[in-house]
């Protein structure tokens, strides 16, 4: 999106680049992403390779939250120590 476009619109469709920067990922982690399933194949326009801004978005929201660990962090740290005796 140029400084110069009248709609000031994001695009729809994205390189693997601009699509993992999007996601706030890097580039590898993205395509392992793509690969196992977790994010969506590119769509093929003509000979140009590019990632659905909104099934990105769909695929995003559908990930699974982190878990909260409700331990305090001296018991995260007591966890982590191997028993010794």
């Amino acid at each position: 999106m140029g400084s110069n476009d009248p709609y000031g619109y994001p695009p729809r469709g994205l390189t693997a680049i601009d699509a993992a920067r999007y996601l706030g990922i890097g580039l590898h982690l993205f395509s392992e992403m793509v690969k196992d399933g977790r994010l969506p194949r590119p769509k093929c326009l003509n000979s140009r390779v590019v990632y659905d801004r909104i099934a990105l978005d769909v695929a995003f929201s559908a990930l699974p939250e982190q878990e909260r660990d409700a331990r305090s962090s001296f018991q995260k740290l007591l966890d982590s120590k191997p028993v010794q005796n």
